[in-house]
């Protein structure tokens, strides 16, 4: 089975535009993740997808496999799907985050292995919820998993509500899980999904696994013990930059 890596990385973002090309510790961030995606073994190659001439210049002084994607696309899946149109040896797809320069290969590794199982079309990591701020957090979305390690539904509120509790003792009474963003397609099944229509879920929560779910596509999780640090915002970098 080829596995095939794809970081998304694009330059014009709302709250910090340039993230990739952002500075740490003498490395680029697209930089930092591309050299923690190639310690995975599981990947038979990885490719940068962007959609600005100055991440693919800068880009290119350390990787050749990066590639000039539409600047239309509205999610790093139709980016990568344009992708893996130009690569069809490949089996797999793994949606690699471009704005989690620490990623563990080991993440990346969970993640492809859930496609041993030949059932498996879609996949996702999830990670335990730890304390109230995480599960409160509307921008940490939930996920509600079925006894077959599916996802069932993401939300950015908790879920299950746990009827007759204080909201401080939810945790005592349920195992929570937290997503951990970043995706594994099998080739034929990302060309599928990114033909779908925006869903009316998708629309509700702003999460587009919702479309997947809505439209019938099972997605498959395993849990992870790592934690992921993602930088949104240029406070993020700088919280970073001062641990």
């Amino acid at each position: 089975m080829k596995i095939l890596g794809i970081i998304p990385a694009r330059y014009a973002s709302t709250r910090f535009p340039g993230k990739p090309l952002a500075d740490i510790a003498g490395k680029s961030m697209i930089q930092r993740v591309y050299e923690q995606a190639k310690k995975c073994p599981d990947l038979s190659e990885v490719i940068i997808a962007t959609d600005d001439k100055r991440i693919f210049d800068h880009v290119v002084g350390f990787h050749d496999l990066v590639m000039m994607t539409s600047p239309n696309h509205q999610s790093g899946t139709d980016r990568c799907a344009e992708v893996a149109l130009q690569h069809p040896e490949y089996d797999v797809i793994i949606n690699i985050q471009g704005d989690e320069p620490y990623i563990e290969p080991e993440q990346i590794s969970q993640l492809a292995r859930c496609f041993k199982d030949p059932n498996t079309q879609i996949a996702t990591l999830i990670k335990k919820v730890q304390n109230g701020q995480e599960l409160f957090n509307p921008n940490s979305p939930k996920v509600v998993v079925n006894k077959n390690s599916e996802a069932v539904y993401f939300s950015r509120s908790p879920l299950p509500y746990i009827r007759g509790q204080e909201q401080q003792n939810w945790l005592q009474q349920y195992t929570y899980f937290k997503h951990i963003g970043i995706y594994g397609y099998r080739a034929d099944i990302l060309r599928q999904i990114t033909k779908l229509p925006v869903s009316a879920l998708e629309k509700a929560e702003s999460l587009e696994q919702l479309r997947w779910i809505e439209n019938g596509y099972p997605i498959k999780v395993a849990e992870t013990e790592f934690e992921t640090i993602a930088v949104d915002t240029p406070e993020d970098l700088q919280k970073l930059l001062d641990k």
